[in-house]
């Protein structure tokens, strides 16, 4: 097995890859067969073995010390992970000290510059909190931030 394993989202993505390039040489597989062979690749007998050893882990960016980019109430940013803690499975509690402030209020009149946030993320990267909007709170990217 590899030392360093993807999280489900970048396994399912190698799959897209891997049938798309196969798609280019004239060689038709369906996606299952493509998560197959990913977890094959990974050294594992199937996807379900490969599946159970990387759900809803977290990226490795996302401990103490990584690099991360997203957005805070709809704001764009990175930052440096100052804390992160496993609270369940695929959940993370983090602290995060951004690069650069992110103003949290709306208002034109009125503004409220924050360098360091705290929240709770899923799986998916998205915090529970919503905006009236709709939109997440906070939003962590995966993958390591340009």
């Amino acid at each position: 097995m590899s030392a360093a394993l993807p999280t489900r989202s970048e396994a399912k993505a190698a799959a897209r890859r891997l049938r798309a390039g196969l798609v280019e040489r004239g060689i038709r597989i369906g996606h299952a067969e493509a998560l197959e062979r990913v977890a094959r690749a990974h050294g594992f007998r199937d996807w379900n073995a490969f599946h159970s050893a990387i759900d809803d882990r977290p990226p490795a960016t996302w401990t103490r010390g990584g690099r991360v980019s997203g957005t805070y109430l709809a704001q764009p940013f990175t930052a440096r992970v100052v804390d992160a803690e496993a609270l369940r499975p695929g959940w993370v509690r983090m602290v995060l000290d951004l690069d650069a402030p992110v103003d949290v209020v709306s208002f034109d009149g009125f503004s409220n510059l924050r360098r360091r946030i705290r929240g709770l993320v899923g799986p998916g990267g998205y915090s529970r909190e919503r905006t009236s909007a709709g939109i997440a709170h906070l939003r962590i990217e995966f993958g390591a931030p340009d």
